[in-house]
């Protein structure tokens, strides 16, 4: 299954099995024949040991494939027997008897019965063969196999390394730690959400089928473990204590499975190689540092503003270094009145026949009608491409009463902007400067970034859609250029008084603009009280609070529900809470009896260990399971 050549037959055990033993030409030499334990010829041979008493067991510590001629062994039945009892009990991968010395035609009855019994390889050696060259060619297959897994940890390494300083993105590190361990890949969320896959070669379809429930039946013990029910080597994904996923690879593949039945349920005992959870811990720090880090491509001269927009989400620079820039750039941040304004198209279209490079033209013309929209509401501003979707601006006013004014006059600046390029009359060098300056000429501060975001983005046909206007509460201006589905969404932040607390109006705005995709309504602004509970949770879908939340108030039932797909009790918990804790009403919305339902909530409530009758227990399961909607619904 293996698609790198450098990693040919990754899914084998370190040491050689007995089977590869067999077939190494010092052992063939001396003619083997097996007389028992066939079962066991895939167990791992972690070195060669040659014996001539009978109490060798005690010596050993398992994995030993125990050479002998039998002239030390017991001569009484009871002996032999005891013989193969204690090899078995330490674990010895087999037992290797050359006939000839002490045993002339075969070994003994009891031995090979003892043997079979305890799934014993026993091997008789018919010609007279040198123990030592058996040893060296073991011992040195052993070497060999070790110093393979060292340079494949250290290919993993350099890997990883590299895809950490390129910026890889989640996509192509999945793929390389399936292309490394050439088996299926998933990375998952918290509420066990498949974030990116890759299924090696093999049908997605029956990888990701069910995925959330059998997702839920793969329980290892520790952050980095083999499940060996499930065929899962799982680890956890997060940095600075914060945990937002985990990454699984099935070991072994189906390829493999399917290529060596036999030998399956002894490959799976042992677990995967120790190259395979080195690979697995790696991809995920991999992945936790480029969740934690973001290369920007754009050009200095092209970042000024976003670069200051950012400083003020992240806390990057200290505020008065902020202000002291931005002022610099024309826009006076200091004792002001600052509203944080976002503006996003409704629809995030997946990347069409024009690739990304039309998202990002996209993007960067809404950036662009932004720009020209505060120009023409004269307002002061700095204004950039914050994320992948949406345009963030912070208006700098000096009098606190304007704020409805003005941000009212931005709408009506966005809309006909947006208008103008609907129809097709985009605008000229000497519009925009008429659109900048007053009726004195003068010229109203602000800053406008026309740059790309550095972020993967999704295209769609034209940056200005047939419905743009509505969503600024203008009309339908399809008739004169194709457009992007939903048009935009203006969303503003709370006002506040000083620098300090600009990133929280900029963080409500984007809040807001987010939760009101989910809102039809043709808002020309969007506020706060706008947004419902179903909204606010599904912007903070991605939260991996909301969804540690959402495991810890319904994690048991879904498990439970995972494992009796029949009964679905989430749907019966749904049906209460969503009638009001009216369990007549409820039953009627399940269809169910009356008694069928009033047990089905006795059950759900030994499950979650709750009390049902509880107003606060039904709140918080009520908003879990509105949390659980939003974090499944894309």
């Amino acid at each position: 299954m293996s698609r790198s050549g450098v990693t040919e037959g990754s899914v084998s055990a370190v040491f050689p099995t007995v089977r590869e033993v067999l077939a190494l030409d010092p052992v063939r030499h001396g003619a083997p024949r097996m007389v028992a334990g066939d079962a066991g010829l895939d167990r791992p041979v972690r070195w060669v040991h040659v014996a001539e008493v009978p109490d060798i067991a005690t010596l050993l510590g398992g994995g030993e494939l125990v050479l002998t001629t039998g002239i030390g062994l017991p001569g009484d039945d009871a002996g032999l027997r005891a013989f193969i009892g204690d090899l078995a009990d330490v674990g010895v991968s087999g037992l290797v008897v050359e006939l000839g010395r002490r045993y002339v035609s075969g070994v003994p009855r009891v031995m090979v019965a003892a043997a079979e019994r305890r799934g014993l390889p026993l091997v008789e050696l018919r010609r007279a063969t040198p123990f030592v060259p058996i040893t060296e060619a073991v011992h040195a297959l052993i070497i060999d196999a070790q110093l393979t897994e060292l340079r494949a940890t250290e290919e993993i390494h350099q890997r990883f390394n590299d895809l950490s300083v390129e910026g890889a993105d989640t996509a192509e590190v999945i793929r390389q730690t399936a292309e490394l361990s050439g088996c299926p890949v998933v990375l998952e969320n918290l509420s066990r959400q498949v974030l990116g896959y890759d299924p090696a070669g093999e049908s997605a379809e029956m990888l990701l089928d069910g995925w959330e429930q059998h997702s839920r039946r793969i329980r290892p013990a520790g952050r980095s473990a083999y499940d060996l029910d499930s065929g899962w080597l799982v680890t956890v994904v997060g940095a600075r204590g914060q945990d937002w996923g985990r990454l699984l690879l099935r070991w072994p593949a189906s390829g493999e499975v399917a290529t060596h039945q036999a030998s399956e349920p002894t490959a799976r005992d042992a677990g995967p190689p120790t190259r395979l959870t080195i690979l697995i811990e790696r991809a995920a720090s991999t992945l936790a540092l480029g969740r934690l880090i973001r290369r920007d491509a754009e050009g200095l001269e092209r970042q000024l503003h976003r670069t200051l927009l950012t400083a003020l989400l992240d806390h990057s620079r200290p505020v008065d270094e902020v202000a002291l820039r931005a002022k610099a750039l024309g826009v006076v941040l200091d004792r002001r009145h600052l509203v944080g304004v976002m503006v996003r198209h409704r629809a995030e279209d997946p990347v069409g026949e024009n690739g990304p490079e039309a998202g990002q033209a996209r993007l960067r013309d809404l950036s662009e009608a932004v720009g020209q929209a505060l120009r023409e509401a004269k307002l002061t501003a700095l204004t950039s491409a914050v994320d992948d979707n949406s345009v963030g601006a912070l208006l700098a006013l000096t009098d606190p009463a304007a704020e409805d004014r003005a941000l009212s006059a931005f709408a009506n600046a966005l809309r006909r902007v947006r208008l103008d390029a609907g129809t097709g009359r985009a605008a000229s060098g000497a519009d925009a400067h008429r659109a900048a300056s007053g009726a004195d000429g003068s010229r109203s501060s602000f800053g406008v970034e026309t740059s790309r975001s550095s972020f993967g983005v999704e295209a769609s046909r034209s940056a200005f859609g047939a419905d743009a206007a509505r969503a600024v509460g203008g009309a339908d201006p399809s008739r004169g250029a194709g457009g992007a589905p939903g048009g935009v969404i203006v969303a503003a932040g709370s006002g506040v008084s000083n620098l300090r607390e600009a990133r929280r109006s900029l963080v409500e705005a984007r809040q807001i603009a987010e939760a009101a995709r989910r809102d039809r309504r043709e808002l020309p602004i969007f506020r706060l009280p706008h947004v419902g509970l179903a909204g606010l949770l599904h912007l903070l879908r991605d939260e991996p609070r909301l969804q540690t939340f959402v495991e810890r108030e319904l994690g048991a039932l879904l498990e439970y529900d995972a494992r009796h797909p029949r009964e679905q009790l989430l749907d019966t918990l749904r049906a209460y809470l969503e009638q009001g804790r009216n369990k007549t009403a409820g039953a009627a919305a399940a269809h169910l009896s009356r008694p069928a339902f009033y047990e089905r909530l006795a059950r759900i409530a030994r499950i979650l260990d709750v009390d049902l009758d509880s107003v606060e227990a039904s709140l918080s399961l009520h908003v879990a399971l509105l949390a659980l909607e939003a974090v499944r619904t894309p």
